[in-house]
């Protein structure tokens, strides 16, 4: 076994033993720097990756289903028209009510397609 391997082992092995100390530091360390880590979340989720993260975070608690949420995303970055009325899609509270929305099906949470949000809550 070699250095690299040795000490990916002990640091796994050293973390399960620790679990609850790391837990109370994490915990501890959140309560200390709440501002700071508050500021530092504002600044990552204006980032690319930080917005993928933020959406594909908000699809999963409205209970979308999907096998593959990074194509998912990657379609919703592309798409520029709703699949429904073919209108390009406006900006959030332009009051157009033609920002890109996810469609998906409250009884199986599976996606459907991406709509503007005036077809979406026609569709129901």
């Amino acid at each position: 076994m070699d250095r690299k391997e040795y000490m990916k082992a002990y640091l796994k092995e050293w973390r399960e033993k620790n679990k609850e100390r790391l837990k109370e530091y994490q915990k501890e360390y959140r309560e200390k720097n709440k501002e700071k880590i508050k500021e530092s979340m504002k600044v990552h989720y204006k980032t690319p990756a930080g917005k993928k993260l933020s959406t594909i975070k908000n699809w999963k608690k409205s209970g979308l289903i999907n096998e593959d949420y990074d194509a998912l995303y990657q379609k919703y970055i592309e798409s520029t028209n709703c699949e429904e009325c073919g209108c390009e899609y406006g900006k959030y509270g332009d009051g157009s009510l033609t920002f890109r929305c996810m469609d998906h099906s409250h009884i199986t949470g599976l996606f459907r397609n991406f709509l503007c949000q005036r077809c979406n809550i026609t569709r129901g």
